[in-house]
């Protein structure tokens, strides 16, 4: 067989190669071994009718929980469901406990788990995220260049003291290391969301929970700041961290309105922020393509976008050769609601809804069993391969 898994007649919508209509994927020993029309069932080993569907590269979800946050969430679980076949863990580890993280998570995850590294030494582990001290840069960094399989970057993040050591030293962090910082900035008087996004983060640094009602974006007549345009010229780049507590719709609608869009979607996705406001990648896409984002932008920003922001061209993309992550999706259209982080509900007509997920070439979420043959061809089995 020339392909192990032949997904046939689906709308594929690669961004990083332009492509954006009908078209078949095969795949074989994990890869992408062929994108284009017509490729022949018979010369694979599963086919599967991916007809009326969307496929696209496998998402990758750029600020999630999967350590040493109270609410943190299972990896695998939250990730498959949803599409999603890279997740990035945003600041749960430090450089203290990162070997614990890497040993006891990682190792065992099937998703693609990537690290953003506290700047705290501790991580996310309460009261310590407090504790200027352990804001280092040096140590911070030394563990991000001994890791560049897995550590992407620097997160900052839940510091709301005084001065700026937990920015600073990301950025630091991030500047000897050769990575992106990204900033979760809380609100201080002595500090502005202006200095944040002009003074203290380099281009290419990226502040997430962009839509959050805590920052000074809009003014009383909801038109974004001069300050933050200026920002996005200086290159840096907005990412949505949608959380708990940090996606508005009164914010979201008029900023997205005056062209103050995400660089990059991602969920911010714990405990607190699954279950109503549905902070995962498919619900959150579906909020912003109710918002006005067409559906090539929202696959492009949740793909090859957070894959460039973090160094991994390589990701997101269904390039022939590239591993075989993939995601199924329908578009459906009806009438539905969305809930924001307020527990406010916003009346939408189009929601997105994963089929299937391919992880490195093996299927690993499948709602309605596409991939798997009818039980009454298979005699008397106990469990087929």
């Amino acid at each position: 067989m020339k392909y192990d898994l032949l997904l046939k007649a689906g709308h594929v919508i690669d961004p990083a190669n332009g492509l954006d209509s009908k078209m078949d994927v095969g795949i074989r020993d994990g890869k992408i071994a062929a994108v284009a029309r017509d490729l022949p069932s018979s010369q694979a080993a599963t086919a599967i009718d991916a007809s009326g569907r969307l496929v696209t590269p496998g998402l990758i979800d750029l600020h999630t929980h999967s350590y040493g946050y109270f609410a943190w969430t299972f990896p695998d679980e939250y990730a498959f469901p949803a599409g999603v076949t890279t997740v990035v863990d945003a600041g749960g580890s430090g450089y203290r406990n990162f070997d614990d993280f890497k040993r006891t998570i990682i190792d065992k995850a099937n998703v693609r788990l990537l690290v953003l590294l506290n700047i705290v030494g501790g991580g996310m582990l309460g009261p310590v995220e407090q504790d200027t001290a352990e804001m280092r840069p040096e140590p911070c960094a030394e563990v991000v260049r001994a890791n560049p399989d897995v550590i992407v970057g620097v997160k900052a993040a839940h510091y709301r003291g005084r001065g700026w050591d937990s920015v600073d030293g990301a950025v630091e962090a991030g500047e000897m290391s050769g990575t992106v910082a990204m900033i979760d900035y809380s609100n201080h008087p002595d500090r502005t969301y202006r200095e944040l996004i002009i003074e203290h983060m380099r281009p290419g640094d990226m502040h997430t929970h962009m839509y959050g009602q805590q920052h000074a974006q809009i003014d009383e007549d909801r038109k974004v700041y001069d300050y933050v345009w200026e920002a996005r010229k200086r290159g840096v780049l907005f990412d949505v961290g949608h959380g708990g507590g940090s996606f508005w719709f009164r914010v979201a609608v008029p900023s997205m309105e005056q062209g103050h869009v995400p660089d990059t979607i991602s969920t911010d996705v714990h405990k607190g922020s699954f279950f109503i406001p549905r902070a995962t990648m498919p619900i959150t896409m579906s909020k912003l393509m109710n918002m006005g984002m067409s559906l090539k932008d929202a696959v492009a920003k949740s793909t090859i976008a957070p894959a460039r922001n973090i160094n991994r061209p390589e990701l997101g993309t269904l390039s022939v050769g590239a591993e075989a992550d993939v995601a199924v999706f329908e578009l459906e259209e009806g009438e539905f609601g969305f809930v924001d982080s307020g527990r406010a509900r916003m009346a939408g007509t189009k929601r997105l809804l994963c089929h299937m997920t391919v992880r490195a070439g093996e299927v690993v979420w499948d709602l309605d069993g596409l991939s798997r043959p009818a039980w009454e061809t298979q005699g008397d089995y106990v469990r087929l391969n």
